[in-house]
């Protein structure tokens, strides 16, 4: 495709997304803003919410993780399901009895006001590094495909990118999100279909085919169970999914935000059913192309790409939707997936950003009611500025740096894992004014046990039970600092 042509696609795609949001932003209260006035149809927010849940980085790194762990994945996928079981039993109804705004502001009336900016504030870091870090992969990815032909720097590229995602999130806030994720779910759906579609045509099959190959029994193997030292071992990922689930999903304000948007707990519990459902068919099908693409490659002796000397089979989809004559619909539809599936892991950090900052920390419920508005577009302004600085910044930074800010950044959440379930286990209360002090000893003890050499953990190697450890650590520390009832 030519770059006149990537561009006209980026500005349709955009357009549409700005339609949606005059539809939904007439009224840009704050309490459409921040809650949709509760008024979003469960069936929505549950479709909406597959794509949230995955990202730029997932929509192409699954598929290329069949080159080295065939379907292990869908462990963990498992593992997810469970978790959303869990939130829908226990957090939903928590959250809509406390009728809250910002989840992390139960924190503050089960502990105090220390408990509630530290749960608050690890949000904080953990959704700017994390939406920073995804939207400056895939703003490389778009600077490489079309920007850099056309003399765009990449500095331009990231607020080009930022302003049009302010541009529509500005009015309507959650409430705008909750349609634009169900948009963006689809187009990555149809992205990954097309795909599939294409590929076994290439190949003379049908899906069934596919599936009843010699060739997808190779590569088609989804439980591990052993070698407990390995990173694919079945109870590493099965565990760790669950928790995973709990913690970026259930203690997070970016994706409860849009659970919360729906009209009461029944429908909110029925939204996160049909999720959890959902994104076990969604994960298989992403698998599905990650086997298809590597029969497509053996089969046509293509050879994975290379990337600053390294092989990188997360880059196999871009490099056979784009380049090896599949057809313009392929090509058109991987362009619209990638950015959906970018653009839709942004803007909800955005929007969530801006009404964590607002209600944590500048308590805009609780000012003159003529303050808040402005309040919350001054916010929602200095976010975006925050988010451009922190990928230019990214950028400037060697590639081993960046992953290991995104690699730190997600243990934060371990802290969130601790509060919460110290708060819903036990009846103790904590010395307040220490939370802090463990949450920070939680996060590094966790980082230096996960960058043990070999000569200490041999060949064990941590996957993502290294969340509930984290927890279990806050936890710990937690129960040293309890007081009475």
């Amino acid at each position: 495709m030519s770059s006149t042509s990537i561009l006209i696609l980026i500005a349709g795609y955009f357009a549409i997304l700005v339609l949606i949001s005059l539809l939904t932003g007439k009224d840009d209260s704050n309490d459409v803003f921040f809650k949709a006035k509760r008024q979003s149809p469960w069936y929505v927010v549950a479709f909406g919410m597959i794509g949230a849940s995955l990202s730029g980085v997932t929509f192409i790194s699954v598929p290329g993780m069949v080159g080295g762990e065939q379907f292990a994945y869908m462990q963990g996928v498992f593992g997810f399901f469970v978790g959303y079981i869990f939130i829908l039993t226990v957090l939903i109804p928590l959250y809509y009895r406390l009728n809250v705004t910002s989840i992390y502001q139960y924190l503050e009336q089960r502990f105090g006001f220390i408990s509630y900016k530290t749960g608050a504030f690890f949000f904080l870091l953990s959704r700017v590094t994390g939406a920073s870090f995804r939207l400056f992969l895939v703003a490389l990815a778009m600077q490489y495909i079309v920007f850099e032909t056309i003399g765009i720097p990449f500095w331009l590229t990231v607020v080009i990118s930022i302003l049009l995602i302010w541009l529509y999130t500005n009015r309507g806030g959650i409430k705008t999100i909750v349609w634009t994720d169900t948009l963006q779910t689809l187009a990555m759906l149809v992205s990954v279909v097309v795909a599939i579609v294409l590929i076994n045509e290439e190949l003379n099959w049908s899906y069934l085919d596919f599936l009843n190959s010699e060739s997808f029994k190779q590569k088609g193997k989804i439980f591990f169970f052993d070698d407990p030292m390995a990173k694919v071992y079945f109870w590493k990922y099965f565990i760790g999914g669950i928790f995973i689930a709990i913690a970026m999903t259930g203690l997070d304000q970016d994706m409860m935000q849009k659970n919360l948007t729906c009209k009461n707990p029944r429908d909110a519990k029925k939204n996160m059913l049909s999720m959890a459902s959902l994104l076990v068919v969604v994960n298989f099908i992403f698998l599905s192309l990650g086997a298809l693409l590597f029969i497509y490659a053996e089969k046509f002796n293509l050879s994975i790409p290379e990337l600053d000397g390294r092989t990188r089979t997360d880059l196999l989809f871009p490099e056979i939707a784009m380049n090896q004559n599949l057809g313009i619909g392929l090509s058109i539809t991987f362009l619209i997936g990638l950015i959906a599936a970018a653009y839709s892991s942004a803007d909800s950090a955005l929007t969530s950003l801006t009404t964590s900052f607002s209600v944590d920390f500048l308590n805009i419920e609780k000012r003159p009611e003529a303050e808040q508005k402005p309040l919350r577009k001054k916010v929602h302004i200095g976010v975006s500025i925050l988010l451009v600085l922190v990928v230019i910044i990214f950028n400037m930074l060697e590639g081993n740096v960046v992953s290991n800010l995104f690699k730190f950044a997600t243990f934060t959440y371990g802290p969130l894992l601790g509060l919460f379930t110290f708060g819903i286990l036990t009846k103790y209360k904590v010395k307040d004014k220490f939370v802090w002090v463990v949450a920070l000893l939680s996060i590094s003890l966790t980082f230096i046990i996960s960058s043990l050499p070999q000569e200490v953990i041999g060949t064990y190697v941590f996957n993502w039970e290294i969340l509930p450890l984290n927890g279990l650590i806050t936890f710990f520390g937690l129960w040293c600092i309890k007081t009475k009832t």
